[in-house]
């Protein structure tokens, strides 16, 4: 592992730290809180990071994504009996930076240049991207439900603990 590539994997992760801690100051957790969404969304975003780009084989971002969630899913029902708050208070903000919003922007971008062109060589092409970046953005969202969800049915006496 090189000095710089574990740079960008301490970067990448320190500034989704920085995104979760903005995101969950809206919903006003109890100060000890934003230390755990800080650890947990640079835990998360640092192993997707690492999952798409190794020299083992990049991994498909859906499928890191998935498996990010899990991580980030697991380390909240671990660490919510720890600061004595609900799992969710640090699920949510830490998966809110791995949301693929280039994917989303270029839905949009697609659907609309599609509308206007007439050609249809042109409208097969905007029709292309925007089925491939709607369905890639569906899938990495969907994924990130479950993979955040399914650690809280699974420990779910750990997970209800957090807050008796």
């Amino acid at each position: 592992m090189t000095g710089i590539y574990l740079l960008n994997i301490l970067q990448d992760g320190f500034f989704a730290a920085i995104a979760a801690i903005g995101f969950s100051s809206i919903s006003n957790p109890p100060k000890q809180a934003y230390k755990y969404c800080a650890l947990i969304a640079a835990i998360g975003h640092a192993t997707r990071y690492v999952l798409t780009h190794n020299a083992y084989g990049e991994m498909n971002l859906i499928a890191a994504s998935f498996i990010a969630s899990l991580v980030i899913g697991v380390l909240t029902v671990f660490l919510a009996p720890h600061a004595k708050c609900p799992a969710e208070t640090f699920s949510f903000p830490a998966l809110l930076p791995m949301i693929p919003g280039m994917f989303a922007y270029r839905t949009i971008e697609a659907l609309l240049f599609g509308l206007t062109h007439k050609e249809k060589e042109e409208f097969d092409h905007y029709f292309y991207l925007l089925s491939y970046n709607g369905l890639t953005f569906m899938f990495i969202i969907l994924g990130m439900v479950v993979g955040a969800t399914v650690p809280i049915f699974l420990f779910k006496n750990t997970s209800f603990k957090a807050t008796r």
